[in-house]
């Protein structure tokens, strides 16, 4: 074992440190987490290219649902990608990407145990540091900005590929770059700089729905309400996604409602209920300015950024609201 490999238990390590790992590794697991988004995809698949070109054995995988969503299946090496039955038990490194804690993980959690090394790549400030080793910059704006810098560290070059799964990671997660920080567009500017077709990638993973999607988010917006006394008067919208209406819908359709919902004038803190099976709530949480939502969604078991977080809970519709209310204050 290498001498990167003998420090204790939740080290938290540097871009120089973590590529020692992944030099060092003779396979990887990489792991994204349930119910992925464009950057933990984009950044699975992205590291598991270059971890290929280089003669690693590698294999990529995220436990629920059955199936990638359809905006991201024409990403740069989704070939790579296989059923969580099919993930090796054992393997000489596991690295999990934009997952903030072992839970997110769903089944596929136990794989950590399996492996001789485990390594968290990650930017939400809520990260549990679950991993032997983790490098967590709660500064980034994506995680796939974490690995651009990876990738300029390790002397490879970012190529169309390459820049296509690390864009649509930056494009959604930046909210189309509505909540950037200095050098979000200069990492753009290069990563189309390459030749990828910046216009349809946004397009497919933002702005493309079925026809089903209109009729499921008038039922829902139907659900729609508005608090006005709660987080300390600045207010609260919510709305709930009953198991029911989501039939036919992708995740994608799903998780697009929170951006329709927060854009309510007189709520600081919207929210989105989505029953994912009878009595189980997955719950999105998004602040404007004032209220650090990941404080909150931490107080319930889950977390994420500070103007964009979740998390699960149990029990009918208005006990879930009442929790969430409470916890809003």
């Amino acid at each position: 074992m290498s001498e990167t490999g003998t420090r204790t238990a939740g080290t938290e390590i540097d871009l120089g440190a973590a590529l020692t790992l992944l030099t060092e590794a003779t396979s990887v697991t990489v792991l994204c987490h349930v119910h992925p988004d464009a950057d933990t995809i984009g950044s699975g698949l992205a590291l598991a290219l270059v971890l290929r070109r280089r003669g690693i054995p590698v294999q990529v995988s995220f436990a629920e649902p059955e199936s990638l969503p359809g905006s991201m299946r024409d990403l740069p090496g989704v070939d790579l990608l296989v059923p969580p039955e099919q993930v090796a038990a054992e393997v000489d490194l596991v690295v999990t990407v934009d997952c903030g804690s072992r839970g997110r993980l769903g089944v596929l959690g136990d794989r950590l145990d399996g492996a001789r090394t485990s390594l968290v790549l990650d930017h939400h400030r809520s990260n549990t540091r679950y991993a032997q080793f983790n490098l967590v910059d709660e500064s980034a704006e994506a995680t796939t900005a974490i690995l651009a810098r990876l990738f300029d560290a390790w002397g490879v070059e970012i190529d169309a590929d390459l820049a296509h799964c690390l864009y649509a990671g930056l494009v959604t997660d930046t909210g189309s770059f509505r909540w950037v920080q200095p050098g979000t567009h200069r990492l753009a500017e290069r990563l189309i700089a390459t030749g990828i077709d910046s216009t349809s990638i946004a397009r497919r993973l933002l702005d493309t729905h079925p026809f089903g999607w209109l009729p499921m988010l008038s039922t829902v917006l139907g659900t729609a309400r508005l608090v006005p006394d709660a987080v300390g008067g600045l207010g609260v919208v919510y709305a709930l996604v009953r198991h029911a209406d989501t039939e036919g819908m992708g995740a994608e359709e799903v998780e697009s409602i929170i951006d329709i919902v927060r854009t309510t004038a007189q709520a600081e803190v919207a929210s989105v209920l989505k029953e994912t099976r009878p009595g189980l709530w997955s719950v999105s949480l998004r602040s404007k300015s004032a209220v650090d939502v990941s404080a909150v969604a931490g107080s319930l078991g889950g977390g994420g950024h500070r103007f964009a977080s979740g998390y699960t809970a149990d029990g009918d519709a208005e006990t879930v609201v009442a929790g969430l209310l409470a916890a809003l204050g």
